[in-house]
C-alpha cells in the first residue's frame, strides 16, 4: 500500500506541479519581454497595441462578453442594441489601451502621468486635509483608474490603495514592480484596514474602490441600476471610525488622448458604524459611482460580474456591526 501511494504521489502531483511552475515560468517570460517592447514603443504604437489587445480579449476570446451586454441592456435600457454594441467593444478597447497604458506610463515615471493628466478639484483635497483627519478617496473602474494614483502623487500627495491581489503570482508581482513610486503604498484587501487608519492619522489620503461585487458575508446590498449589488462597506466604516471626510475622485478618458481626474466636494463621514448609519452611507457612495458611469459608459468595467452575488430571501443588507 506505501508504494503504491509512492507511485500515485510522484504520477499526479510531480507532474502537476512542474506544469505549473513551467507555466508560471513562461509568463513571467511573456511579461517581461511585452515591458521591453513597450518601453522603446512610442504612446501612439502603444496604444495601437492596447487597441489589438482589446479586441482579442473582447471579439475573439469573448471574455464575459455576454455578461457585459445583459448588465448593460439592463441598466441603461434606453440604449438601442446597436449602441449596446458600440459601448461595450468601446469598453474592451479601452481595457486594452488602459492596460498598455499604464505600462506605458509607469515606465516612463510620474513626471509623463502629470503632463497628460488635467486635474480639477485639487482645492477640495486641500481644504479636507486642512481638517488633519486625512482624506478617503470614494473612487471606481472608470477611465484609465490606474492612472489616477500616479497622478495623484505627482502632485504632491501621499496615497495609500487597497488593491486585490492578482491570483497569478507572476502578474501580481510584474504589476506591484509597476505601481512603485514614491508617494504610493499599494496595500492588499486583507489586513489593510489598520494601515489605512494609520495613514489617516499622519494626514495623508487613503482611497478606496467600491465597485467590485463581494461576497454576502462581507458586503451590504444597495442599489447599482436598480438592482441590489453586494458591495464592502469598508469605506463607510473607515470614515465613520477615523472621522476622515469622503472625496469623490474619477479619471476620464479625454477624446484627444489626455485625461481629467476631478475631485468633488467632500462627503461629511457617517455619524457613527450603526448598520443603518453604514449602509445609507454606503448607498449615497454607490449612486455617485453609478451617475459617474451614466456619464461615460463606455469607461467602466461592465464585463465585471457587478451582480454576481444574490441576496437571500429576507435579506435586508444592512451592514452588521464590527
Amino acid at each position: 500500500m506505501q508504494k503504491r501511494g509512492r507511485r500515485s504521489f510522484y504520477s499526479k502531483s510531480l507532474p502537476r506541479q512542474v506544469y505549473s511552475c513551467t507555466l508560471r515560468f513562461m509568463i513571467k517570460a511573456i511579461l517581461t519581454a511585452l515591458l521591453k517592447l513597450v518601453s522603446i514603443l512610442p504612446l501612439p504604437a502603444v496604444r495601437g497595441l492596447g487597441r489589438f489587445v482589446g479586441f482579442v480579449f473582447g471579439s475573439v476570446m469573448r471574455h464575459h462578453r455576454t455578461d457585459a451586454f445583459e448588465a448593460l441592456e439592463r441598466s441603461l435600457p434606453e440604449l438601442s442594441p446597436r449602441e449596446c454594441k458600440r459601448v461595450i467593444n468601446t469598453m474592451y478597447r479601452y481595457q486594452g489601451i488602459n492596460f498598455m497604458e499604464m505600462i506605458w506610463y509607469s515606465l516612463k515615471g510620474l513626471e509623463k502621468v502629470r503632463e497628460v493628466v488635467e486635474v480639477d478639484g485639487l482645492e477640495h483635497y486641500e481644504k479636507a486635509l486642512e481638517r488633519g483627519k486625512g482624506v478617503l478617496v470614494l473612487t471606481a473602474h472608470v477611465g484609465n483608474f490606474e492612472l489616477m494614483p500616479m497622478a495623484t502623487a505627482a502632485n504632491g500627495y501621499k496615497l495609500s490603495v487597497i488593491v486585490k491581489r492578482i491570483k497569478d503570482k507572476a502578474v501580481n508581482d510584474v504589476i506591484e514592480k509597476l505601481r512603485a513610486h514614491e508617494g504610493l503604498t499599494f496595500l492588499s484587501t486583507k489586513n489593510a484596514y489598520r494601515d489605512c487608519l494609520k495613514a489617516l492619522r499622519r494626514n495623508e489620503v487613503v482611497g478606496m474602490i467600491i465597485d467590485q461585487n463581494m461576497t454576502s458575508d462581507e458586503g451590504v446590498f444597495v442599489d447599482f441600476f436598480g438592482k441590489p449589488a453586494c458591495t464592502s462597506p469598508g469605506l463607510a466604516y473607515m470614515a465613520a471610525q477615523s472621522k476622515a471626510p469622503i472625496i469623490p475622485v474619477f479619471i476620464s478618458r479625454k477624446p484627444d488622448g489626455g485625461f481629467r481626474m476631478k475631485a468633488y466636494p467632500h462627503i461629511e463621514p457617517p455619524p457613527d458604524r450603526l448598520p443603518a448609519s453604514i449602509h445609507e452611507a454606503t448607498q449615497l457612495y454607490t449612486r455617485i459611482i453609478e451617475d459617474v458611469v451614466r456619464e461615460a459608459p463606455e469607461q467602466w468595467i461592465w464585463m465585471h460580474r457587478r451582480w454576481n452575488t444574490k441576496p437571500l430571501e429576507g435579506q435586508d443588507g444592512l451592514a452588521r456591526s464590527r
